[in-house]
């Protein structure tokens, strides 16, 4: 199994995202990879950046490991979710990979869709793809990517997106957080039942 997060700069929103994701679903052996749009080559992530990972339980090492990468076509083949941080980068992730729609999501609307599918819905979906987890994860994505037009849609659109904290103040990073984890909570769960 293996998901793939996105931003702009891969140094906030993608590298805290796919540092829980990973810590999260280490027990599954799962693959988290994060890139930029506009990837600074191989920096660090913010101090900001970091506390809210440490905060969420993602070790200290693994935080200042992390080094940004621009997003490029090749990389978008293998994952079987791609979880973009905006509409932009969603759209972005279309542009460079039209084949991976279904797959590629904002992490927010992921969310908000999946939570319109109950357990089941999604187990049964992952278990007719079969026994090869990416198999199961990619089914269990369409599913989710098949409420589209059927679930509610936010009020306002901002709502599928998360804010960009970069150079900004800690209020706006905890705000990029509580946006942010929540929807995490709801990729994990999806995560779990396709591997169940």
């Amino acid at each position: 199994m293996e998901l793939m997060t996105v931003c702009t700069g891969n140094i906030c929103r993608s590298p805290l995202a796919q540092l829980i994701l990973a810590t999260r679903l280490r027990d599954l052996g799962a693959s988290v990879h994060s890139a930029g749009v506009r990837g600074l080559p191989a920096a660090v992530m913010t101090p900001e950046a970091i506390d809210l990972a440490l905060e969420s339980g993602v070790s200290e090492a693994d935080a200042d490991a992390h080094r940004s990468r621009y997003l490029t076509e090749a990389m978008l083949s293998a994952p079987d979710l791609i979880l973009a941080m905006t509409r932009d980068h969603r759209r972005e992730l279309a542009e460079l990979a039209p084949a991976r729609l279904r797959s590629t999501f904002t992490v927010r609307e992921f969310a908000r869709l999946a939570a319109s599918l109950d357990d089941t819905t999604i187990a049964s979906s992952a278990a007719a793809a079969g026994s090869d987890p990416s198999a199961r994860l990619r089914a269990a994505a369409a599913a989710v990517a098949g409420q589209r037009g059927l679930a509610i849609p936010p009020a306002d659109p901002a709502d599928d997106d998360v804010i960009d904290p970069y150079r900004r103040e800690w209020s706006v990073y905890q705000r990029s957080a509580q946006q942010l984890l929540p929807a995490l909570d709801q990729v994990e769960r999806v995560v779990r039942l396709a591997a169940a």
